[in-house]
This record gives structure tokens, C-alpha cells and sequence, in this order.
């Protein structure tokens, strides 16, 4: 079902996918198609956020979140503050709500912040007057991410609604995973997931997904197979004997692809470990969607930043 004409958000903030409703979801997938439609125009660059001003404010390193939302907001238009802890008052130990505040002086409309802290953009959102939109917090959500990747699917599959998704891979630390099962549920897919048993949270199956220790077992007749990223740099050490061992056992091969329905696409938010979560050939093999989802990621922040200034179905300044 499509929003009508006039819906809008109804949330001030995008702080995970979990409060958001279907027909809130299905609005941003909506809304990014035609911003993927401006972004694919010789010249790409709209007025419909001029004279609004946007603060990144990435306390984690980041490629393709950072790039993306500085991307979606010149073509819009708007003002942007990049914002990062090296070389910043946070360095020198102010607090999160200071720093916080100390921007918010300057007036912004909206913030856009990564944190290592799980709910660091819920806190903000209590004491900031502008918009926060989470571009990740430690290992709980990222919303954006998974709004990138459901649009992926819907564009490849023409669905969402059906699909078997298997996601596999270091899920204890990933935040991608979450706010995955959270969109993907309700929208009605089919979620497996798979990795080292010390990998995954424990209770994971009580947000109704399957946990299948073998990763064979995960990709059996799946429509997608999404890859996260081992991340060594929240691991204390001891999850696995070795990075040969992981991919020996939850390696994505061009054998194991097999297993998947045969017009399967593979997905991986990135940065990827090529040779340790996914082989080369697979990466770049014709199944391989990773380079069109950052493309793709581009459209849908535009669209979230529109949708969250206000902007409803039907009104799109072009």
C-alpha cells in the first residue's frame, strides 16, 4: 500500500527504524525514488532545503554514511557543518550534551549524529531543539542504513513483502543487523541469520528471526544474502580461533551461492573485508548489488532530510 498524497512523517527525529510504522517506511522508499531520479539528472542540485542549515556531527570514523549525507545535502541545497571528535572540544573532554548544545547555538535545523554510544542520539534528542537523524549509535541502529538497503531490494526485486533474507556475519556488534530486522519485518520478509555462536546476541530469535548456526543452512533457497562486516575493533578478543578459520566457516564463496535461489543479489553495508566475510569474486561477481546500495544511499538521505523538514507526498520541489 502507498501513502497518500499529503502523509508525512510523524516523528520529528529518525532515531531507529524500531518507532517507525509501515506506511512511514514505505513513504521514505517512496520519496527516494524520486530523488534517485534528481540524482541521476546532468544537473543534479535542487532548492528544496535552501536556506536550511545541517550539522554532521560524526564522533566515528565513516566513509559512506558521512559522504553520502554531505552529498544529499549539497543537492538540496542546504548549509552543512562537518563536526568531528579529532581536533574538537569533545578531545578535550566536554561532554556530549555541551558540544551538543554549543552547536545548537549556531541555529541549525537539523543534526546528523554518529556516536559509539548506544541512544547517543536519543539523549540529543531530549535536549536539542533541532532534528536529530541517527547515522548510527554504537550496536543498536542505523536506521539509514537499513532504509538504503530495503530500497535496494525493493528496486532489484520489485518487493519486499515475501522475501527470504538471510543476513550472516558478526551480529553481536553490528547495529546494520538490527534496524534490518526491524524494517524488514515490517514489511513483511523472512529473516534468517547466521554467524559464530559467539557472535550472536543471545535472545536474538525473540525479534522473530530464524538463527541458523551453519551458514548453509541460512542461504538455502534465499532471495538475499546480506554480508556484515567482522569488527575486530569492538571485539575484546576470543570470538574466533582466526580470520582464515571465520571465512573457512562463514566465508561467502562462490560455492555457498549456490545454495541461494538463483537470482539472488548480495548485499554488504561496507567497509568489506574481502577474503574474510566475502571472496573477491562474489564481491564482485554478478550477484554483487554493494556499489549500487551506495548509490542508492545518497537518494535515500536526501529523501529523509526532505521528509523530515517538513516535506509531504506529493510536494516534491524538483
Amino acid at each position: 500500500m502507498t501513502p497518500e498524497a499529503g502523509f508525512r512523517l510523524r516523528h520529528k527525529h529518525l532515531l531507529g527504524i524500531e518507532p517507525l510504522d509501515a506506511d512511514e517506511v514505505r513513504l521514505i522508499l517512496d520519496t527516494t525514488e524520486s530523488f534517485l531520479e534528481i540524482s541521476q539528472r546532468p544537473i543534479k542540485k535542487v532548492p528544496t532545503l535552501r536556506g536550511r542549515t545541517i550539522v554532521n556531527f560524526f564522533m566515528e570514523p565513516s566513509t559512506r554514511t558521512r559522504s553520502s549525507f554531505e552529498i544529499a545535502e549539497k543537492r538540496l541545497s542546504a548549509d552543512s557543518l562537518n563536526f568531528s571528535a579529532a581536533g574538537s572540544s569533545v578531545s578535550k573532554g566536554e561532554s556530549l550534551i555541551d558540544t551538543a548544545r554549543n552547536l545548537e547555538a549556531m541555529a541549525p535545523d537539523m543534526i546528523v549524529v554518529r556516536h559509539s554510544a548506544a541512544g547517543a542520539p536519543h539523549l540529543l534528542a531530549r535536549v536539542c531543539r533541532s532534528t536529530i537523524i541517527n547515522a548510527g549509535d554504537g550496536a543498536h541502529e542505523h536506521p539509514t542504513q537499513a532504509l538504503l538497503d530495503a530500497f535496494t531490494m525493493r528496486q532489484k526485486k520489485g518487493r519486499i513483502d515475501g522475501l527470504e533474507v538471510a543476513i550472516v556475519g558478526d551480529l553481536l556488534h553490528s547495529r546494520v543487523v538490527r534496524s534490518n530486522i526491524f524494517l524488514l519485518k515490517k514489511l513483511g520478509a523472512k529473516v534468517r541469520v547466521s554467524g559464530p555462536p559467539t557472535l550472536v546476541p543471545p535472545g536474538l530469535h525473540r525479534l522473530g528471526v530464524e538463527v541458523r548456526t551453519h551458514m548453509e543452512e541460512a542461504l538455502e533457497g534465499v532471495d538475499v544474502v546480506m554480508m556484515l562486516r567482522v569488527q575486530q575493533e569492538r571485539m575484546l578478543g576470543g570470538a574466533f580461533p582466526s580470520l582464515r578459520e571465520y571465512f573457512n566457516l562463514y566465508g561467502l564463496t562462490e560455492e555457498r551461492i549456490k545454495l541461494a535461489h538463483r537470482d539472488v543479489i548480495v548485499m554488504h553495508p561496507g567497509p568489506l573485508n574481502r577474503g574474510v566475510e566475502i571472496a573477491a569474486e562474489v564481491a564482485d561477481g554478478p550477484y554483487s548489488v554493494i556499489l549500487e546500495q551506495v548509490t542508492n544511499g545518497v537518494a535515500v538521505r536526501m529523501a529523509i532530510l526532505y521528509l523530515l523538514s517538513g516535506g509531504v507526498v506529493g510536494e516534491l520541489a524538483a
